[in-house]
């Protein structure tokens, strides 16, 4: 996600990316980073997806059908079914 995010920023896009926890948080933490996710979902132009190796967890599928239940472009690095 960081190289994707740097590759965008050097070619001029502003990148609104989700927030990263590098330790194990709590349920009322993530739930914060769920909603705040959303949130930086409505203040996008489009939502590309970084998955590596196809897959796409429980929270990214839940992102994904917000996206495009808000009319955003989603687009994937690595095709999938979604």
């Amino acid at each position: 996600m960081r190289e994707v995010n740097r590759d965008l920023t050097f070619a001029g896009v502003i990148v609104v990316a989700p927030g990263e926890a590098g330790e194990v948080i709590s349920v009322e933490q993530k739930a914060l980073l769920d909603a705040l996710h959303l949130r930086k979902i409505d203040l996008a132009d489009r939502v590309l997806v970084v998955n590596p190796g196809g897959y796409i967890g429980e929270s990214t599928r839940r992102e994904v059908a917000y996206a495009r239940a808000t009319g955003k472009p989603v687009s994937f690095t690595v095709p999938c079914d979604q």
